[in-house]
């Protein structure tokens, strides 16, 4: 998506797209309309885990683990700094999980919200997440360097925000209050 940004194939995209500073180098990023972060599961920036798992108790239980992150995601970039991680990358969330199910991973990092929303809606049965958030990350909806359209859609999440229809969906979605967003991501 971001050399497709880059190439301006395309005007925008929305795709659970972090904000970074990297990023920011060669595209442009609207207000932050979700702030996610990376989680663990021990089977999701939050960490996941099989329920099973008595040995991953926090961040420093990483260590030396065999760690399952999606290709091209923040989470693989940040589990590059555990010492003596086994990393294995997956093109996709399901995939990973799967792999935790069948006891080849210890560990996944993946995106926080994705992986609650899995285990709410009992698609990811034995999983549980292990701690708070492992990072603070916002997505915002990328568009080109100077896109004409930026401000017009900076305009419209500011309007979703106020009005309480950004409220409405992340409750219906999350059962709970959305997080308070920035006006901007710096």
């Amino acid at each position: 998506m971001i050399s497709t940004l880059q190439a301006k194939r395309v005007d925008a995209a929305i795709n659970g797209i972090t904000i970074t500073t990297e990023r920011l180098k060669t595209i442009a990023f609207s207000r932050p309309y979700f702030k996610a972060g990376l989680a663990m599961s021990t089977t999701g920036y939050a960490y996941a885990i099989r329920e099973d798992n008595q040995n991953i108790k926090d961040f420093n239980s990483l260590k030396g683990k065999k760690i399952a992150v999606q290709i091209g995601s923040t989470g693989a970039d940040f589990v590059k700094t555990i010492p003596n991680a086994k990393i294995s990358t997956f093109s996709s969330g399901p995939e990973f999980f799967q792999d935790l199910l069948n006891g080849n991973v210890d560990a996944v990092v993946s995106d926080a919200f994705a992986t609650l929303y899995a285990i709410k809606n009992g698609k990811l049965q034995g999983i549980r997440v292990v701690a708070d958030l492992l990072t603070q990350e916002y997505y915002g909806i990328a568009t080109p360097k100077d896109s004409l359209h930026l401000d017009a859609i900076n305009k419209g999440i500011a309007t979703l925000l106020s009005n309480g229809t950004y409220k409405q969906i992340y409750q219906k979605w999350f059962n709970v209050d959305p997080p308070q967003l920035p006006d901007s991501w710096e």
